[in-house]
């Protein structure tokens, strides 16, 4: 027993302080993928602001997108043309998504939305498999001019390796993040948000579009799931597994707060940091593979004990 509890609770950390060099570029690599976390979940506020529903599309949107930018350039369109042209397709998404699925919900139970969302999502992903096909594609990282290579710099007295793909993932999130929130937090556009999140009805009566509210939003979301599944497919490769990934979003809400923009920035980070180090150092003990499951462990603990999340209103109800 001793020994187990001594693996346990003072093994990692031992590991740790022998070793400051590579802790160090554990949490690098988690902040990393942490910040891809955020991006992805900022995706789902966005929508959650708007319609108050949960937005089960918004994996699946992450691979589609980027599923149409290759399959423009396999066809032969250079690439910044299938970037521009791919954007233009999502704002034709977005319209049409207010048009034919939200359109028709206005002033329904947040129960038929989000049935209504998942439904997207399985015809996305069978548009999907059906127009691209079900294999796995390679980004075109260096046809969009995203760099490649490594810079090695020296910490603690060991060497760190940055990716400089993961340095412009780093950078271009935090640009993303920054703008959408000032744009959504100190504009008149961002308080009709809230209103229309708060009720659909009232909203209308005060002039908002709903409608145009909507369409907005979804090309937003849209936006933020192409720049997320460039930088994930540029990672790895561009496939329907990214969904699962983008998934992981929902335990970052609801630890960061459903309705906040900085609780899904702080959430994410925290989450890719802390799931990287359970990974590298407590990942042996319990089999490996933590990083699939150890966000939604945290998650269960927060709705627990805090089910707002860390910046989320608590909700009052009076009797």
């Amino acid at each position: 027993m001793m020994e187990l509890l001594y693996s346990i609770f003072i093994a990692p950390f031992a590991d740790m302080a022998s070793d400051p060099s590579f802790v160090s570029q554990v949490l690098w690599e988690g902040f990393v993928q942490g910040t891809l976390y955020a991006l992805i979940a900022l995706g789902f506020v966005l929508i959650f602001k708007a319609s108050g529903v949960f937005n089960f599309a918004q994996g699946i949107l992450v691979v589609f997108s980027v599923l149409i930018l290759v399959g423009l350039f396999e066809a032969g369109v250079p690439a910044w043309l299938a970037l521009v042209l791919t954007i233009g397709a999502l704002w034709i998404m977005a319209v049409g998504i207010e048009r034919i699925v939200l359109r028709p919900l206005v002033n329904q139970h947040d129960a038929i939305l989000l049935m209504a969302t998942i439904g997207l999502a399985r015809f996305l992903t069978g548009a999907g498999q059906f127009i691209f096909g079900g294999e796995n594609k390679a980004m075109i990282t260096e046809e969009l001019g995203l760099p490649v290579g490594t810079t090695e710099a020296e910490v603690f007295g060991g060497m760190m390796f940055f990716e400089h793909l993961d340095i412009a993932a780093v950078v271009i999130a935090a640009t993303m993040v920054g703008l959408l929130a000032v744009f959504f937090n100190k504009t008149r556009f961002g308080r009709a948000l809230r209103a229309v999140a708060d009720d659909h009805q009232a909203a209308l009566s005060v002039g908002i579009s709903l409608n145009q509210i909507w369409a907005i939003v979804w090309f937003a979301a849209g936006i933020v799931a192409l720049v997320t599944g460039i930088m994930w497919g540029a990672r790895s490769d561009v496939s329907f597994a990214l969904e699962i990934i983008a998934l992981k979003a929902l335990a970052v809400l609801i630890i960061g707060g459903f309705t906040s923009i900085p609780g899904a920035i702080v959430a994410g980070i925290a989450v890719g940091v802390i799931e990287k180090l359970f990974e590298i150092y407590w990942g042996p003990l319990m089999g490996g593979g933590v990083e699939a499951w150890f966000a939604y462990l945290l998650a269960l603990i927060f709705l627990l004990f805090r089910p707002q999340g860390l910046f989320g209103e608590k909700i009052i109800e009076r009797i």
